[in-house]
């Protein structure tokens, strides 16, 4: 299917068990990864909203898989809200809306896999935080979240991307991409490829402290926006943390880290003027106070390092938006020449300010 047409949209939503009667949609721009869209309907003369979702089967080569983890964590949070006795629980964990078989999505003739979710009203989402109360919300969001999915029963979750967050993975394809540089790119990114070859010493700080025993696995978001955490439109306050593909087991670390990376800078991470972008220490320190004060679960070893997890996130996330460059723009969407590569160098000029600040920001964590 094109990119967009309204008529293909009405039809997916057909597939799906919603009353009433479509009225129109429209793309959303959100996201790197899915293809989203906002439909209207009719529902009794009131206007209710869905968002019809077109999973990127390139990233996630098992739908079925990312939707079963989906559901497993939507139905677990949504009954621990209810035996707290919160109200508007449709707001605050998202409803997946079962296509017209009874299963969680719907596989079109094409092979193309769609989802639909309950619209979350009244909601807004922003791409850099604006103030420290907004920060504190977002720590406070992802804290929570994984708070509430401490105690999930049943088999580990699936993995839906292998390796997500595995820095010397990650590592060893960027090493690949630069030795075959299928697409001649090396020559233009050199400065941003001896800046990740002088920092080679982060990516196993971590994967060593999990491996001998002083970091636990836990189930974690994995991607951690800033623009991942939907906050009320008249409180500010956090209501629904949203994008739940990458919802798997994985480092608490790894979270806080991208809060870190997407919260603490005023810059969106595609910035083409590098002077802008900055750690601020109290978006940092909001940040933190929120996360710390949420996420009750957490040993004196991965406080230890939530200031050092910023900086290697930070570092890894760049080092993919290189390595996706290097590869030939194949897993971010891109929507200018070398636009992978901005977001590189917007990343690791971060890395450089929080490795600047790296000790005050530990020293706030400690004291916490």
């Amino acid at each position: 299917m094109p990119p967009y047409r309204e008529f293909d949209i009405e039809q997916i939503s057909k597939q799906f068990q919603i009353y009433g009667e479509i009225l129109h949609a429209e793309p959303c721009k959100i996201g790197h990864i899915n293809e989203t869209y906002t439909a209207t309907y009719d529902q009794g003369g009131a206007k209710v909203r869905y968002i019809h979702q077109k999973i990127n089967q390139n990233v996630f080569k098992r739908p079925d898989q990312v939707m079963e983890n989906l559901v497993r964590v939507t139905s677990h949070i949504r009954r621990k809200l209810v035996a707290r006795g919160e109200k508007e629980i449709t707001r605050k964990v998202l409803g997946v809306i079962p296509s017209r078989e009874g299963k969680p999505y719907y596989q079109a003739p094409d092979g193309d896999c769609w989802r639909t979710f309950v619209f979350v009203e009244n909601t807004r989402t922003y791409e850099a935080a604006e103030t420290p109360q907004q920060a504190f919300e977002a720590g406070k969001a992802f804290g929570n979240f994984q708070c509430l999915l401490a105690d999930i029963d049943g088999p580990r979750l699936h993995e839906t991307i292998p390796d997500f967050h595995h820095a010397r993975k990650r590592f060893d394809a960027f090493n690949e991409a630069v030795a075959k540089d299928h697409f001649s790119r090396v020559a233009s990114a050199k400065s941003e490829i001896e800046f990740a070859l002088k920092n080679e010493k982060l990516v196993d700080v971590l994967l060593k402290a999990h491996a001998a025993g002083k970091i636990p696995e836990r189930i974690t978001h994995n991607d951690t926006k800033f623009n991942n955490v939907m906050l009320d439109t008249n409180t500010g306050n956090q209501i629904c943390v949203v994008d739940l593909d990458t919802v798997m087991p994985g480092l608490a670390l790894y979270d806080f880290g991208d809060m870190v990376r997407t919260t603490t800078s005023p810059t969106m991470e595609d910035e083409k003027d590098l002077s802008k972008v900055q750690l601020r220490l109290p978006m940092f320190e909001a940040l933190a106070r929120g996360y710390v004060e949420s996420a009750t679960f957490l040993t004196k070893t991965e406080r230890s390092y939530l200031a050092f997890a910023g900086k290697l996130i930070t570092f890894v996330i760049g080092l993919r938006f290189l390595t996706d460059f290097l590869l030939g723009d194949t897993y971010f969407r891109v929507h200018r020449a070398e636009h992978n590569l901005d977001r590189c160098r917007t990343q690791f000029r971060l890395v450089d300010c929080i490795a600047k600040q790296e000790k005050k920001m530990q020293q706030f964590v400690d004291k916490l």
